[in-house]
């Protein structure tokens, strides 16, 4: 018995490292707060592709839901590079804006939160198996910046993992076929983090949350541009005043 667990051990290890070398899948949601979070969330995906761009890995977008402002409800974009999921895995959680916003006549200061999703990506040929009575699948017209349509067919595709709830939103590709198999990639990639997250949490006698609500006060990253100015990694409690450094890509 034991030495089948450290058989299991190993490979489950040797499967982690596996997709830590490889690409990220990351999506950005926006919380409350209108245009100031949208903002925010823009700010975070400049952030990561200056990041990226830093490390010369390449991001292509899957889905962009974004505001008349150029701000994002939410935006799903794959990160490739060596490493890359690796390096960014952490950056999942709760991220805090502080500033004036630049959206009220009165100049008030605004606390802002965006949640920021990393998994990884997984390949076609990963021996993952979703039972198809599992998922819910709906299909829309692809729409451009502001909502405009851009495709008369309905090609993009919305999947929803029933017993979990977790969703993904795919209108990159050209046909929906190619759009439902990235879709199922990255929900399958969902699945996996929550199993990994699930059995790290078993190994350390912790509980889970699956809740967004919980999670969205407990914020791993604060930005402060107002009253005064710093980053602070809430996790390790490292901080910074080079705040314009930080969004601006110098993540290191």
């Amino acid at each position: 018995n034991i030495l089948r667990e450290l058989n299991d051990i190993k490979a489950e290890m040797a499967e982690s490292e596996k997709y830590e070398r490889g690409n990220a899948v990351v999506t950005i949601f926006s919380g409350a707060g209108g245009d100031d979070a949208e903002d925010f969330s823009k700010m975070l995906l400049d952030m990561y592709m200056r990041y990226a761009d830093s490390k010369g890995w390449s991001v292509y977008f899957l889905h962009q839901n974004q505001n008349e402002r150029g701000g994002y409800r939410n935006v799903t974009f794959e990160i490739a590079g060596k490493g890359a999921y690796g390096t960014l895995k952490n950056e999942s959680g709760v991220h805090r804006l502080v500033r004036i916003s630049p959206f009220n006549a009165k100049k008030m200061r605004h606390t802002s939160f965006s949640l920021v999703e990393v998994i990884p990506k997984f390949e076609k040929a990963e021996n993952f198996v979703v039972p198809a009575d599992e998922v819910k699948v709906e299909f829309a017209r692809s729409s451009g910046p502001g909502g405009q349509n851009v495709n008369k067919r309905e090609t993009a595709v919305r999947l929803v993992h029933l017993p979990t709830k977790l969703t993904v939103h795919v209108d990159s590709e050209r046909s929906q076929a190619q759009n439902r198999e990235r879709a199922m990639d990255i929900l399958k990639a969902k699945l996996y983090k929550l199993k990994e997250e699930e059995r790290m949490a078993k190994e350390k006698g912790m509980q889970i949350s699956k809740t967004t609500d919980i999670e969205w006060g407990n914020q791993i990253r604060s930005y402060v541009l107002h009253p005064y100015k710093m980053v602070k990694d809430h996790r390790t409690e490292a901080e910074t005043a080079d705040v314009e450094g930080v969004l601006d890509g110098d993540l290191d």
